[in-house]
């Protein structure tokens, strides 16, 4: 049994190894947009700020000059818009007459504030950089799309988890630049209960730890950043793909000596931080009826983070003046809250979505 579960994990590591070498099948055009003097809600200010993207396609325009084809493509917290490279999300979308054809669409995917090669502490400002949050992020965004690519509408604003919550940011900030939404993996309310629990507590880890010296630390607080990462494997596992996949008690140790340390050197405590306390304010329940844009709104049943018993998905839904909500049941095809990106469970929604708000 053992040397089958190493073998099995060999085999696991090497093919993962194979797809971080291999090129995407569909390679984006990466550059960075500089916004000057960005004022952020806590009242400070950078002189410059960086906005990474990647791009697919081409813009097309009406008779007026306008982009019509836009697509805006929201990542989840910690992640960045490479996300959207994956195989299960661009190999299912991206393709000729797939829902995202790159032929079709100019598709837009960003580095969050704080993430990826965009604006973020680890850049040299440590714990003196701006305290953003979701609210500076959609503003950014907004500034990407209409200052730096010239892009005044949206033909779909899709988002993941973090992009979910910016989703319903953006459709109530600004109501009638998209024709369509479509959040993944979200609630459109106040963090609290669970969600904000492990969230305090990754939080709590990173701040108490004593090597981490106030965010101005010369060695990562490794102790903090191993806890940090064990939270974030539960909140974003899924129970039956892992209790199918780790069936021992050895596999599921395995998993976690696997999955845990060879992680550590891509985080970056400061930033975590930042990542997960963006988060802090957000609560857009308060003006959903604003928002007029169709809204397809999809998250899974086995999702650890948004728990469909909690029943608050249906109840806001009805709130949207053209809203569905969509809850995907427990199946071969999810992956508890990263279900968001694998657009096998949720590709046939999306396409009947598009076909619907056609203008």
């Amino acid at each position: 049994m053992r040397l089958t579960i190493r073998a099995l994990a060999l085999a696991i590591l090497l093919r993962s190894f194979a797809l971080a070498q291999a090129p995407p099948k569909y390679p984006p055009i990466e550059a960075d947009y500089v916004v000057h003097d960005f004022k952020f809600h806590s009242g400070e200010q950078l002189p410059e700020l960086r906005l990474h993207y990647r791009t697919w396609g081409k813009p097309t325009r009406d008779a007026r000059g306008v982009v019509n084809n836009a697509v805006l493509l929201l990542h989840g917290t910690g992640g960045t818009g490479g996300q959207f490279l994956a195989p299960q999300f661009a190999n299912e979308l991206f393709g000729p007459g797939q829902p995202l054809d790159i032929d079709r669409y100019y598709i837009i995917a960003p580095d969050g504030v704080g993430h990826g090669r965009s604006s973020k502490p680890s850049d040299g400002l440590h714990a003196h950089f701006p305290q953003y949050d979701y609210d500076d992020m959609v503003l950014a965004q907004h500034l990407l799309l209409t200052d730096g690519l010239g892009v005044q509408h949206l033909r779909l604003l899709f988002g993941t988890s973090m992009g979910c919550m910016h989703s319903f940011v953006w459709g109530e900030s600004f109501p009638t630049f998209m024709d369509a939404l479509m959040p993944m993996a979200c609630l459109p309310v106040q963090i609290a209960g669970r969600n904000r629990v492990w969230r305090k507590m990754l939080m709590d880890v990173i701040r108490n730890d004593h090597d981490w010296k106030d965010g101005e630390y010369k060695e990562e607080p490794k102790q903090a950043l191993r806890a940090a990462q064990n939270l974030l494997i539960i909140a974003g596992s899924a129970p039956v793909l892992m209790q199918k996949n780790l069936p021992t008690r050895d596999a599921a140790d395995k998993y976690v000596a696997d999955s845990v340390e060879p992680r550590l050197s891509a985080l970056d405590a400061n930033d975590l931080l930042y990542n997960v306390n963006a988060s802090r304010n957000y609560d857009p329940s308060a003006h959903l009826e604003d928002i007029v844009a169709p809204v397809l709104w999809i998250n899974s049943a086995d999702d650890f983070i948004n728990p469909p018993e909690l029943g608050i998905a249906e109840t806001q839904s009805k709130r949207l003046k053209h809203g569905t909500f969509i809850l995907l049941p427990l199946s071969d095809k999810t992956h508890g809250h990263g279900t968001h990106t694998w657009a096998i469970a949720w590709r046939d929604y999306m396409i009947n979505f598009l076909s619907q708000t056609t203008h």
